[in-house]
């Protein structure tokens, strides 16, 4: 029987082609948790532990108590000072002392940090004098301390320009051959504005060793995150970038600084950038101008002050017998006595010449900024000359 071509392809078994090698995924590696990390419960009780987000040493967790507590008592301080006249302005932290304390916690001495208007606490908790901390929100000068000596840039008042500023600073160390890291602090309201794009995406792109520490307060003055992103976290936000993100429990003390650490030494590898986002809360309005009665209810500020980090740090500490009642106390009293000195040295009328508004300017004053210093100069000696 003869047997047909067709047939003889129909009867011989198929041979299968092989598998196509799935294609890998873009976003490994990038993608933060489902939900933010978190070591330990509300109440301070720890919970398991996690090899890839290590327990940070507890001397260093004791020390973040100390400088959380100290912060705070600043803060209220601070808020005090506006109501007696003696500050213009003052946005508090209050409710984010995990953040404020933990991002500057996570650096070396010789880094970088890029604040907001709102970390003045960060700034203290680097070292920085704190007359010299305030002196913007005063309204004395632009900036109180040298950014070079504190390793600290000005505190930003525009929304996400420190973004490319750090970007840009931590690139050309890298590209000296240092390992410094710039710590950018930034709020959610600065990731809906154009430098937070430009600054991760060129930080990115060159592999600036930067971290964004994003902290979610879930306000952007009054507007809440939903009238913000419809992204699922604002961690996610570092994918698009090419950038490992990664989202934290802000309120908890431990879980910040282990994932901080983790992020600066990314950047310290030389890795590139990362994202951290840190959920947390600002328990006082946004400034002492502010009426958050306006957008928020008290049921919901009540709830957060419940998960408060400064407690359940304490809690924690003294479940590890590392803090006692005489220590809590000592570390209050030394709270107190700097809230003191702060009064005390703020309750001196400062002396200003108007003719320092000319410097700083220019490395070389303009012919048009020449004439205006001129200007002044000739009036205020006009004034002294009817004064006498």
């Amino acid at each position: 029987m003869t047997t047909t071509p067709q047939a003889a392809r129909r009867a011989s078994p198929r041979k299968r082609r092989p598998a196509t090698p799935a294609a890998p995924d873009p976003s490994a590696g990038l993608m933060p948790q489902a939900e933010p990390v978190r070591l330990l419960n509300s109440d301070g009780t720890p919970l398991p532990s996690r090899p890839d987000y290590p327990e940070p040493p507890v001397e260093a967790l004791r020390e973040m108590y100390r400088r959380m507590v100290i912060g705070r008592r600043f803060d209220a301080q601070a808020t005090a000072l506006t109501k007696q006249g003696r500050l213009a302005v003052y946005p508090s932290s209050r409710g984010q002392e995990a953040c404020q304390v933990g991002g500057v916690l996570a650096l070396r001495d010789d880094d970088w940090v890029f604040p907001t208007y709102r970390e003045s606490m960060a700034l203290t908790a680097r070292g920085i004098d704190p007359v010299e901390v305030l002196t913007l929100l005063r309204g004395d000068w632009h900036c109180g301390y040298d950014p070079t000596a504190v390793r600290t840039a000005p505190q930003c008042t525009p929304l996400a320009t420190q973004c490319v500023h750090a970007a840009g600073l931590a690139y050309g160390e890298s590209y000296q051959g240092r390992d410094t890291v710039a710590l950018v602090y930034i709020g959610d309201g600065a990731t809906s504005e154009g430098d937070f794009h430009e600054g991760v995406n060129f930080a990115a792109v060159f592999k600036a060793p930067v971290v964004y520490f994003v902290q979610n307060n879930r306000y952007a003055i009054s507007v809440p995150l939903s009238r913000q992103t419809a992204a699922p976290t604002l961690a996610y936000k570092g994918v698009g970038y090419g950038v490992p993100s990664e989202q934290v429990d802000g309120n908890d003390p431990v879980a910040v600084l282990a994932v901080l650490n983790r992020a600066v030494a990314h950047a310290r590898a030389g890795k590139g950038p990362y994202l951290v986002e840190a959920h947390t809360y600002r328990m006082e309005p946004h400034t002492n101008a502010d009426d958050q009665t306006r957008y928020r209810d008290a049921e919901e500020v009540e709830a957060w002050r419940e998960r408060d980090p400064i407690t359940r740090l304490e809690s924690y500490l003294r479940a590890r017998e590392v803090l006692d009642d005489a220590a809590v106390a000592e570390i209050a009293e030394e709270a107190e006595a700097y809230a003191a000195r702060l009064r005390e040295r703020m309750n001196v009328q400062p002396t200003v010449d108007p003719l320092s508004l000319f410097e700083h300017v220019y490395a070389e004053p303009t012919p048009q900024l020449v004439e205006q210093r001129e200007q002044v100069r000739a009036e205020l000696a006009a004034t002294q000359e009817e004064d006498a």
